[in-house]
């Protein structure tokens, strides 16, 4: 085995980050995940956040103190108008977005955008717009493409090893209260909108741009949300590949028998691993995977041992993503204008349950 070893060792499975570090960051929420992920993924990549902005003061003082950020704004202008901020991140809802980029954008400030980006697709479209007129670096926090397994799956689809794909399949059965969320509680497009855009947006990532969804939405007996917590869906690529994504929030049983799991299959080859931040969360796993290859070994599955999770880990890519982007002045990979073929996939899943048909992405203009 010894003449794979660089071979199955190295998957260039870690957030690629800038020379430059210093790129001043401006905050706009001081929810939980800024505390969770965007924080600690910044504090571990060495990014300079300059300041934080919350309508809720105490939160972005807390914030503040907690991470030694040293400027607390008073409101989005004042964020806005300091020199010291070259990229605003947005942790906001989807529904306040499109206007704090139309603001972000007209100042000169490059934007990292939260997800979905928007609660419309012709409000992602607009986005997408006011980012290249005003020619400014737009990005998406999809940030799940950096999480390891999956980075780590890119890189070895990257490299044949799969050969031809053909079968994508993630799936996830575990407990997720999403009423801890306020603004979750009311919301009607709810699982597709706020959880599997991270996989539709994956194996996207992945596979490709879909040809057509087929989606279906259910709740759970009781839930304390208006919207769909389990969910189904269909995708076809041209040609032969086809993707499975099963989502359900509602795991009734102990903490062993929930899982988040992933496979992805070609003519020549298998990887299958595990999301790791999903089991017990929001405590989490490093991410597993392993993978078989004809074109390596004829009767062999690597598993190499991955470092990291997609929360907060992966943070650092989304953001990094973006700063390399400035540094080397072209687009992102998880531009919004990249971005608009995932709010296809789940504005197209609304329409496919609503409708119970196939809808192809093409119907969105």
């Amino acid at each position: 085995m010894s003449n794979l070893d660089t071979a199955w060792l190295d998957l260039d499975y870690k957030p690629a980050l800038p020379e430059n570090r210093q790129m001043g960051i401006g905050i706009v929420g001081a929810g939980e995940i800024v505390e969770s992920c965007h924080l600690p993924a910044y504090k571990m990549a060495g990014f300079k956040v300059v300041g934080i902005f919350d309508l809720n003061q105490e939160r972005s003082a807390k914030l503040a103190s907690d991470f030694g950020i040293g400027k607390v704004y008073g409101s989005y202008e004042e964020l806005l108008a300091d020199s010291e901020v070259l990229i605003i991140d947005l942790a906001v809802p989807a529904k306040v977005q499109p206007k704090l980029v139309e603001q972000a954008a007209g100042a000169g400030k490059h934007i990292l955008c939260q997800k979905p980006l928007a609660e419309s697709y012709e409000e992602a479209k607009g986005i997408a717009e006011v980012c290249r007129a005003a020619g400014i670096k737009a990005a998406v926090n999809q940030q799940m493409r950096w999480s390891p397994g999956i980075k780590a799956s890119h890189t070895i689809i990257q490299r044949g090893w799969l050969g031809d794909l053909l079968q994508a399949t993630i799936s996830v059965n575990v407990k997720q209260e999403f009423a801890n969320w306020t603004f979750l509680r009311e919301i009607e497009t709810l699982e597709f909108m706020y959880h599997s855009i991270h996989y539709m947006d994956t194996i996207r990532y992945l596979f490709g741009k879909p040809e057509y969804i087929y989606a279906d939405g259910a709740r759970f007996p009781g839930q304390l949300t208006k919207g769909e917590t389990r969910t189904l869906l269909h995708i076809r690529f041209p040609g032969e590949a086809r993707g499975l994504i099963h989502d359900n929030h509602n795991h009734i049983g102990t903490q062993e028998d929930r899982y988040a799991t992933f496979r992805f299959e070609g003519t020549e080859g298998i990887i299958k691993g595990t999301n790791g931040s999903l089991y017990n969360y929001p405590v989490g796993r490093e991410d597993t995977i392993s993978y078989y290859s004809r074109k390596l070994h004829p009767d062999y599955w690597f598993t190499p041992e991955l470092h990291g999770k997609w929360f907060p880990h992966a943070f650092m890519g989304t953001m990094g993503e973006l700063m390399l982007a400035i540094e080397q002045n072209r687009e992102p990979s998880n531009s919004v204008e990249d971005n608009l073929d995932t709010m296809r996939m789940v504005f197209g899943a609304y329409t496919s349950m609503k409708e119970n048909r196939a809808v192809y992405l093409s119907e969105m203009k």
